[in-house]
């Protein structure tokens, strides 16, 4: 069984339904990755590769950074991989942590859990198409209010524990994806360093 919206808009229109959804099957993780997650992963890359193509990263007043369609195709992969590895990432974390809080093992349920969350910061990446980081700042920072709201109200009722437990689970949860974002940051900068990665010319 999948979750009962066969697109990520349904997610998105409806997170609240969805997590409620979530607590009455048993989807399948296979169906949600390929029905949810890789288009929700997929849209950030797409905007981006089509924003940087067309405008250039803008980092601040100085000229924007353009890159070739190769070294732009290449960081667009890596960020859909990066992104992809992180959903599924996450929903095992959030499994591993579950006899902890007293929540459903279900790894359909946690996968689920994670798209629904993730459904916001995926649209807001729209505002890749105009690569300008205090636009995407503008536009992803409610985007991710909006998702963290939904991980602590969703997570005790799709993972079926008590909400003052759900609350503790989602914290953790925040802070494994925090040391998560560090630790590729990190893993980044040495490949770039490395001379892995696009040549920026600089």
């Amino acid at each position: 069984m999948a979750l009962r919206y066969r697109s990520p808009w349904g997610l998105l229109r409806n997170p609240v339904v969805a997590c409620a959804q979530l607590a009455e099957d048993a989807p399948s993780p296979h169906a949600v990755l390929f029905r949810h997650t890789v288009w929700l992963a997929l849209l950030p890359p797409v905007f981006a590769f089509v924003g940087a193509a067309n405008f250039g990263w803008r980092l601040g007043a100085d000229e924007p950074l353009v890159l070739d369609t190769g070294q732009l195709a290449l960081v667009s992969l890596g960020y859909f991989f990066a992104l992809l590895a992180g959903f599924v990432g996450a929903a095992g974390a959030a499994r591993w942590m579950a006899p902890t809080y007293g929540a459903t093992e279900d790894f359909g349920r946690h996968l689920g859990l994670v798209a629904v969350v993730a459904a916001p910061l995926a649209a807001g990446a729209v505002a890749h198409l105009f690569p300008h980081v205090f636009l995407n700042l503008l536009v992803l920072i409610p985007a991710l209010i909006w998702s963290m709201y939904l991980l602590y109200t969703g997570l005790p009722v799709a993972l079926g524990t008590s909400p003052e437990r759900g609350m503790l689970m989602a914290s953790s949860l925040i802070g494994f994806l925090l040391v998560a974002v560090v630790i590729l940051l990190g893993v980044t900068v040495a490949l770039w360093g490395a001379g892995v990665g696009p040549l920026l010319g600089l």
